[in-house]
């Protein structure tokens, strides 16, 4: 996108998909010999050229490793690298860059506070708070350290439309309660958990709170002094970056009381046979040589995030959120699983006598992607008696042609089997 039209966008408050499209190389790809249509954004999302010419640059000017070399290379790359960090920090809002731990993915940032912060923290009787529409890797982490502690791990419930049910978590709060980890926004119902007040409710009860953003924060603004959790986890390739990037972001009095679960290179101060002194936050966390491409390629689609109306990128992704729903339902047999009142970029559904894998094999021949499956939430999936969906995930490029070209691809489907 051009700066003239990135302005143009900015002062009418318009968003023009089609120029935001042109951005993104893949989505001129055909498919099958129909055009692409790619509604997987969930799984993962699609890269600006910006972003991937960051990578190339990198590779072809500047390849080096970083932080403890001298020479010239070396320091164009760690500059790079942590400038990516800053504007990292920046986006999100965080207090200080310091507070950004690079990792490989919101799995990586999860498990890094499971058993960092948890193997020192929880103790036998002390409980974890997570819920019913968790992603495995906001499951399987606590599970593993809750058995190696004693802790209890609790779950609190949601209603039939795929809302986390309030009472229930306020019931749930106790003094054993040390930790809550819930995602602010579901990867199978594209539920919009109410996070805000749920996170004063477990400081009030004296709990920390993780929250799981990598559904959210390529939907909205995620403002890390605003909504005061005390962990926060991304990845960067839903966020319009490279895969094997992530974040973890902490409050650095926390960060600076955990111990590194990871050693090696670059997360020491000093090492001798008998003991080693352990570098400052961030850099103990990041064992060994970092995706110093990742890094700076992720600071580069935040770059491009930055410069688009990301006001107008939101109400645009409601809007073809609603138009997508409203399509389905007209279809007969086609029934949307996760129905709350707040939601964002996932529409998940069932079609009557059609297994979802059956679904997204013919979508495929249409030139259409969506996922099918489970979407590593087994229990979720349990607590609505079913044993996967097929879902539509959006993005600020998809367009109402998109939606459309999935409708007209379902009345196939029915057509087929019916």
């Amino acid at each position: 996108m051009t700066t003239s039209q990135i302005i143009k966008q900015n002062q009418t408050g318009a968003f023009d998909v089609e120029i935001v499209r042109k951005d993104f190389p893949l989505l001129k790809r055909m498919v099958h010999g129909k055009p692409l249509v790619y509604l997987d954004n969930a799984a993962t999302s699609q890269k600006p050229l910006s972003v991937i010419e960051a990578i190339d640059r990198y590779y072809s000017e500047e390849n080096a490793n970083i932080h403890r070399g001298v020479h010239w290379l070396s320091e164009r790359a760690t500059e790079a690298y942590e400038n990516a960090r800053a504007r990292i920090a920046r986006y999100i809002n965080a207090a200080k860059p310091q507070e950004v731990i690079i990792t490989r993915g919101t799995t990586e940032s999860i498990n890094l506070v499971a058993f960092s912060w948890g193997w020192k923290n929880l103790r036998d009787g002390d409980e974890v708070l997570i819920s019913a529409m968790e992603h495995h890797s906001n499951i399987v982490p606590w599970q593993m350290i809750c058995a190696r502690t004693g802790a209890k791990l609790r779950v609190i419930p949601v209603s039939d439309n795929g809302e986390i049910l309030l009472y229930e978590y306020r019931n749930l709060l106790n003094p054993k309660t040390r930790i809550v980890a819930v995602t602010h926004v579901s990867n199978v119902l594209g539920t919009v958990n109410p996070v805000s007040e749920m996170i004063q409710w477990a400081h009030e009860n004296g709990s920390l709170f993780l929250l799981d953003g990598a559904q959210s924060i390529p939907h909205m603004d995620a403002n890390m002094r605003e909504l005061d959790c005390d962990f926060f986890a991304f990845s960067g390739h839903k966020l319009f970056g490279p895969t094997g990037i992530g974040v973890l972001y902490g409050k650095f009095a926390l960060l600076d009381e955990m111990d590194p679960y990871q050693g090696g290179g670059d997360m020491i101060r000093s090492v001798t046979f008998e003991k080693t002194i352990y570098n400052s936050v961030p850099h103990k966390f990041e064992a060994g040589t970092p995706h110093i491409a990742g890094g700076i390629g992720l600071g580069e689609a935040i770059a491009y995030l930055e410069k688009l109306n990301r006001h107008a990128a939101e109400i645009h992704e409601t809007n073809l959120l609603h138009y997508g729903e409203s399509l389905l339902r007209q279809i007969p047999g086609v029934r949307i699983i996760g129905n709350a009142k707040e939601k964002a970029g996932a529409i998940s559904f069932l079609m009557d006598g059609v297994h979802p894998h059956d679904i997204g094999t013919i979508l495929d021949q249409e030139g259409i992607a969506i996922r099918t499956g489970h979407h590593c939430c087994q229990p979720l999936m349990e607590r609505f008696g079913i044993p996967a969906t097929a879902r539509a995930s959006l993005a600020f490029y998809n367009s109402r042609e998109d939606l459309d070209a999935l409708a007209e691809a379902l009345g196939k489907v029915r057509d087929i089997f019916h």
